[in-house]
């Protein structure tokens, strides 16, 4: 099964943004200029966060691998797609395509459920702040971040070995401009794969208890800060979070969107769109956010 399907497709033609030769280089300096400010914020988050022992501490720990993974995932996606316009090229191999699935549901699940553990981070911290040391250790935290990278990488495996192993037969075009799942499950030559559609509803149920977790330490949260007498602690605790929250909703509001919205609103473009808006703009905006 597998062999029919590799022999038949070399290489997979991915969508571009434009045709015309100016705004193909507009599209490439504007995703160049996004990707140098992803590499310097996050960059210099990681190195001020390494270096600074002041810094070492869980929240900021959190904070260096969610960079890590940002500028792993804004690095899969953006120097292919600026090859593809400066050489008006679409191909990309049946390796690399594989290899681009894999890495970026490996990044984005692991960025998800990092956020998780950063939102417990700071529940801990306003909620319960004399157990803070315990709860948060560093043996904790190095378990946490540990378990939120395996998530991504378990999925990861998953979901790039069943996509991989079913036969296409629609040709090999995708409306997208990286190697995205629903895309190449729209070129496989059944409706819809058994396999996928569990592996789905494992990894919607895994991204619900994300959800229902953040939104119950932020409930605790703001319960909390809300009975603090002082106006000062109380500005503090919520400058504290206000970052955390941003990140999480620009991430969830974009991918969601991005999964779930209606098909009657559904064209290429604004698929294109919406995945830059969730795969490009938050590893730039992340830093400036924190």
């Amino acid at each position: 099964r597998k062999m029919s399907n590799s022999s038949s497709i070399t290489e997979f033609l991915l969508l571009v943004f434009t045709t015309t030769r100016e705004l193909q280089l507009v599209h490439v300096w504007l995703f160049l200029g996004i990707y140098l400010a992803a590499l310097l914020g996050n960059g210099l988050i990681i190195t001020a966060i390494a270096c600074d022992h002041h810094l070492h501490t869980p929240m900021y720990f959190f904070l260096l691998n969610l960079s890590l993974l940002d500028l792993g995932s804004i690095s899969t996606s953006v120097p292919k797609s600026m090859a593809i316009s400066l050489w008006d090229t679409r191909a990309i191999s049946y390796t690399g395509c594989a290899a681009q699935v894999f890495s970026l549901t490996f990044l984005i699940v692991a960025e998800y459920s990092l956020l998780t553990v950063m939102s417990y981070d700071r529940y801990v911290a306003i909620c319960k702040p004399l157990h803070y040391g315990t709860l948060l250790g560093t043996r904790a935290c190095v378990h946490m971040a540990a378990a939120a990278w395996g998530s991504g990488f378990l999925n990861a495996v998953l979901h790039t070995a069943n996509t991989f192993s079913i036969p296409l037969c629609h040709g090999n075009k995708l409306d997208q401009f990286f190697c995205e799942i629903p895309q190449i499950l729209k070129l496989s030559c059944s409706d819809a794969d058994l396999r996928e559609a569990g592996l789905l509803v494992v990894a919607v149920c895994l991204a619900l208890g994300c959800f229902i977790s953040i939104v119950l330490s932020y409930m605790q949260i703001f319960r909390a800060v809300l009975r603090i007498p002082s106006e000062q602690v109380r500005h503090k605790a919520f400058s504290t979070c206000l970052p955390h929250l941003a990140v999480v909703s620009l991430f969830v509001c974009t991918v969601t969107f991005a999964h779930l919205k209606p098909p009657s609103i559904s064209s290429p473009s604004l698929d294109l769109v919406v995945a830059v808006l969730y795969l490009v703009v938050p590893p730039a905006v992340n830093p400036l956010i924190y």
